[in-house]
């Protein structure tokens, strides 16, 4: 584990690997804040050479000292390392959120969701998401990369896109979809705002479960609160707004001949996005 300053290590840095240095200082003038993140920028940050700090910096570096601890640490860097540092039952289980287990011993069972009930299952890891459910042995969890390597092979959308998507404004969960239709529910901070937005493909029905909208249709702005709902036609300019302060929680139905996220042809943003994945 290496410790100093953040000055420091840069002096350092500077001195034994300029090309490292130059490149990530200019990645970071130009990067820029997304909600809670600070987003350094992707091609100037892809110009950096790729090598660890040991052999760039440490190896060379003659301010340095070893020191012996012992503080029980652990990368954690797989699946079944969860399940070494996680309190267990008397079988030798871990578990997180909404389990069941009948006879079954020494795994690691994890949902953020639905119920997961495992029955006579031994040593495996089993994870569900929003997004997909994971089941492996727990000598073998380390290939869950193989799986990430096939579902970028084949294009799945589970390689590139989650279920449950953050935007500046706030987030939306898609919570069902089909060839023509996609169901989605979407939160919108207090003071936020969609940007107006058309889309060629598709039109959308609004309906507010709890806070108020204020919703820009065509020529027409008006609220909306708890319980009402509004349509928006295909090609319609139209916006979503929460003016209040509380957040603004509705469920979106679209329904036409293509629903990608790509189908949004922004004219006005308060938060500066000129493409559709941003």
């Amino acid at each position: 584990m290496f410790l100093f300053r953040a000055s420091r290590y840069l002096e350092e840095l500077d001195k034994f690997r300029p090309d490292i240095y130059k490149a990530c200082k200019a990645s970071m003038v130009i990067a820029e804040h997304d909600l809670d993140f600070l987003r350094i920028n992707k091609e100037t940050f892809s110009e950096c050479p790729s090598e660890s700090i040991d052999y760039a910096v440490m190896e060379n570096t003659e301010d340095a000292v070893v020191v012996a601890m012992d503080a029980g640490w652990s990368d954690i860097g797989s699946w079944s390392s969860l399940w070494d540092i996680s309190e267990k039952d008397m079988d030798g289980n871990a578990t997180h959120g909404d389990v069941i287990l009948h006879n079954s011993k020494n795994s690691y069972i994890r949902t953020d969701g639905k119920l997961v009930a495992a029955v006579g299952v031994d040593d495996l890891v089993i994870v569900a998401t929003k997004d997909a459910l994971m089941v492996a042995h727990k000598d073998s969890v380390q290939d869950a990369k193989i799986i990430a390597e096939q579902l970028k092979a084949k294009s799945r959308s589970e390689w590139e896109l989650h279920r449950e998507v953050y935007r500046p404004w706030g987030k939306y969960d898609s919570i069902d979809h089909s060839d023509r239709y996609q169901v989605k529910r979407i939160t919108v901070k207090p003071g936020a705002k969609l940007s107006v937005q058309m889309h060629h493909h598709r039109a959308e029905h609004w309906i507010v479960v709890s806070g108020t909208a204020r919703v820009t249709n065509g020529a027409e702005t008006f609220l909306l609160a708890e319980n009402e709902s509004t349509y928006i036609p295909l090609g319609a300019v139209h916006a979503l707004e929460n003016p209040g302060k509380v957040n603004l929680e509705l469920i979106e139905v679209q329904s036409g001949s293509y629903l990608g996220e790509d189908d949004i042809v922004r004219l006005e943003d308060k938060y500066g996005r000129l493409t559709t994945e941003d």
